[in-house]
């Protein structure tokens, strides 16, 4: 739904200048050879993690350009043809790993080659030992892509926040289900509230870029501050011309409306590569997947969904890192058995031994 969004912008804001990067990007994001892929955590107590990565796809289709997330020749790696629950025939690449600690997992992220090799990506885990528990905390983080982006949370409420971070089969099956009519009223406006971050986040992106790029040269201290000022006016101006953008940004009339006509012409260069650079942050070349993770002892917080298997899940949508650090984390905790019974042994022994206390009291009285 959201990529959607996108194209739909980027049919509309179609720069020349812009055309090519955006369209690869694009194309990639739209490829029908993506590999279906769930990557699922095993957490151990000592900080190991069994690593297991699922793909299915409709053709033996599975190049490591294609891959969203690494794994090599040392995994135990299984193909299958299977059956999927529509009855269609799908293959099946399984690859599995015991990985000593999440600094391997991130040495794979380092070295990636894949789909998503341009995305920083880390695990990281902490055991933390109290005298009844031993706590654990998991996360998989993905850093953000956007400098001078804004969450998305100044434009979502928190039910609409709620939405935007759904895995898509949930949404779609309300949009499906009894109540249609109100979730899919639902989902338009979530979407046009995404359509202004979107493009709210392309003008803020372009300004930091260009100001960066002009750095201390003379007399644009003010133009920069103008520009920031003036940053919602500028986005209201795309919106309202967003079918007209390609020949506004060529002729140079946004440029003059904001900079001034002298500024538009002497820093034309800065102002196209600036351009470049925030449709490259935001259009980004990345495929798609899911991430499961199962901890050691009991649950006690996620910021993940419990799917229909009672798995906790995560999808991975690149709108989830476009402005802001992306954070898959789990806690838990098990009882530390051998300390309740220490504490009930001391207890027991302290309880006795005023209780022979007293006795030996009143025997003395």
């Amino acid at each position: 739904m959201r990529k959607g969004i996108k194209n739909l912008i980027f049919k509309k804001m179609k720069n020349r200048k812009l055309r090519l990067i955006i369209s690869v990007a694009l194309v990639m994001a739209a490829s029908c050879n993506d590999p279906e892929t769930v990557v699922t955590n095993i957490v151990h107590r000592d900080g190991s993690v069994t690593r297991r990565v699922e793909m299915k796809n409709a053709e033996n289709k599975f190049e490591v350009s294609n891959l969203q997330v690494p794994f090599d020749s040392t995994w135990i790696v299984k193909d299958s043809l299977e059956i999927n629950e529509n009855g269609d025939t799908i293959w099946v690449k399984r690859a599995e790993k015991l990985i000593a600690d999440v600094d391997e997992i991130n040495s794979y992220y380092t070295t990636d080659s894949g789909a998503n090799k341009g995305i920083s990506r880390r695990a990281e885990f902490r055991k933390k030992f109290k005298w009844f528990n031993t706590e654990y905390n998991f996360s998989e983080i993905i850093e953000k892509k956007m400098l001078y982006g804004y969450p998305v949370s100044d434009f979502l409420n928190k039910e609409e926040l709620q939405w935007f971070y759904s895995p898509d089969n949930l949404n779609e099956e309300k949009i499906n289900g009894a109540d249609s009519l109100k979730f899919r009223a639902f989902n338009d406006t979530v979407d046009k509230k995404l359509e202004k971050w979107y493009i709210k986040n392309i003008v803020s992106e372009w300004i930091g870029e260009f100001t960066a790029l002009t750095g201390e040269k003379a007399n644009m201290d003010m133009v920069r501050e103008t520009l920031k000022q003036r940053e919602n006016e500028f986005v209201a101006i795309v919106v309202k011309n967003i079918e007209h953008f390609d020949s506004l940004w060529s002729n140079g009339a946004m440029l003059r409306e904001f900079i001034g006509e002298a500024n538009a012409l002497k820093y034309k260069t800065e102002a196209d590569s600036a351009a470049n650079v925030a449709a490259d942050r935001f259009w980004i070349s990345y495929k798609p997947y899911k991430v499961r993770t199962v901890m050691p002892g009991k649950l006690t917080g996620t910021n993940g969904f419990i799917d229909s298997a009672g798995s906790l899940l995560w999808p991975v949508d690149s709108d989830f890192f476009l402005t802001e650090q992306y954070k898959m984390q789990a806690e838990s905790k098990i009882p530390n058995i051998w300390a309740w019974i220490v504490s009930g042994l001391f207890l027991l022994f302290v309880v006795t031994g005023v209780i022979l206390k007293k006795r030996k009291g009143c025997l003395e009285s």
